[in-house]
């Protein structure tokens, strides 16, 4: 593959092209030459796209796809390729498919799935098997096979011996822990964030102390064991602080927020849309507003579309039956360009590689070319044909988005959407 991308401004404070704007020529999968006005010897296939700029590839640390087992919401093949024109070059898996991934041949069959795609797909392993919190799953074993993490879905971890445990055991291997932050005893049959608009609504609501209070003990349980502990889509403000302190006494904790928890509130749901039903639930303004300062002061690590596929009819029912989930691949750019700099969310989507131990290749001379493909101008409404998953369960659909998502180069591959 021989490729140059004509005139792009290159944003990647890591490489000396940062800010600047310049050709840049990929020879079999690697950057081979960078600058200005690059003649093109080599036949290459010429890249020139409206106000292009490229960055680091970015990485999506929550993807649920569904294969296998619940193909008809998502396949792990069309997966990747929404990801790929969403610019994103990696993504973790997570592993609540039927069956859970929660053994080595689970993590052997999702990554030869993934296999010549141009994104790359890192799987997540249940941290229990069949993510019933019960018994521990086979690790070491699903480390050896390429998982990333060990994690159970949207699932908290009511056992606290068994977090003990886990966080004590994956140190031998340098493994990474993801605890799910939310008490199911307090959150009960709630379904949205227990306020103002849950009682206005009559629905049940979910405290913030049920994520809160899942945390601290975490957190607790950290500070005892060492390890790495990671606390995915926060959405709370006193989950921030809990976070920013424990990061102060120099644990070993990562956080992510998901890109719907940024940009909206539970004022949404006036008109019972279960596309807004998510776990954990939306939240109030001053949640949302203290979720963007952490990701500026950099309490939050990473951001994540949480993309999860529903089918129809898991969706269209009684808000409390319906199942919690939004995909958010194809509107994560878009969206966060409305509420965050560039720069800024250029950075909560790649450096969470470092955290899950995936390759971050810079734009440099010689570098592998792992980059996203982008224009930050530009406005447009979000709607049913700017979907290219399988669910169209979209909280994002009507909205006003800003930038466009060109592709990426990745994997000696370049994806263009049309």
């Amino acid at each position: 593959m021989k490729i140059i991308i004509r005139e792009a401004k290159i944003i990647d404070p890591k490489s000396p092209f940062h800010q600047k704007t310049a050709d840049i020529l990929i020879v079999d999968g690697f950057i081979k030459q960078i600058g200005t006005s690059l003649s093109n010897e080599e036949n290459a296939q010429e890249i020139k796209l409206e106000n292009l700029h490229v960055s680091q590839g970015w990485f999506d640390s929550s993807v649920s796809l569904g294969e296998p087992g619940f193909e008809e919401r998502e396949t792990i093949s069309n997966g990747l390729e929404v990801a790929a024109k969403s610019g994103f070059t990696a993504i973790a898996l997570q592993p609540n498919s039927y069956p859970v991934i929660d053994n080595q041949s689970q993590i052997n069959f999702v990554v030869n799935k993934a296999n010549g795609f141009a994104t790359s797909l890192f799987p997540i392993g249940a941290l229990t098997k069949g993510s019933e919190g019960k018994d521990m799953a086979e690790l070491f074993d699903m480390k050896n096979a390429g998982a990333v993490a060990f994690g159970d879905y949207n699932k908290s971890q009511d056992n606290a011996n068994m977090l003990k445990i886990a966080l004590q055991y994956v140190q031998d291997f340098d493994g990474l822990v993801i605890a799910f932050p939310q008490d199911e005893k307090i959150k009960g049959n709630g379904v949205v964030n227990e306020g103002i608009v849950s009682t206005r609504l009559g629905l049940k609501g979910i405290p913030t102390l049920a994520e809160e209070l899942q945390i601290a003990r975490n957190l607790f349980i950290l500070e005892y064991t060492g390890g790495k502990l990671h606390i995915p889509t926060i959405s709370t403000a006193k989950s921030v602080q809990l976070i920013k302190e424990a990061k102060a006494k120099g644990l070993q904790v990562s956080c992510s927020v998901a890109v719907h928890h940024l940009v909206l509130t539970d004022e949404i749901l006036e008109g019972f849309d279960t596309r807004y039903k998510v776990s954990p639930p939306l939240r109030i303004e001053t949640d949302r507003k203290a979720l963007i300062e952490g990701v500026l002061d950099g309490t939050i690590d990473m951001i994540t579309s949480d993309h999860n596929p529903m089918d129809i009819e898991h969706k269209k029912m009684e808000f409390d039956m319906a199942k919690n989930g939004t995909i958010g691949l194809e509107s994560a750019f878009g969206a966060l360009m409305t509420v965050l700099p560039l720069e800024t969310i250029i950075e909560k989507l790649t450096v969470g590689k470092a955290t899950f131990g995936i390759e971050s290749n810079s734009i440099t001379e010689g570098a592998k070319a792992s980059m996203s493909l982008f224009n930050p101008e530009g406005n447009s409404t979000f709607t049913k044909s700017s979907i290219l998953s399988r669910s169209k369960n979209s909280a994002f659909l009507g909205m006003e988005m800003k930038g466009k998502v060109y592709g990426i180069v990745n994997q000696g591959k370049l994806i263009v959407a049309q």
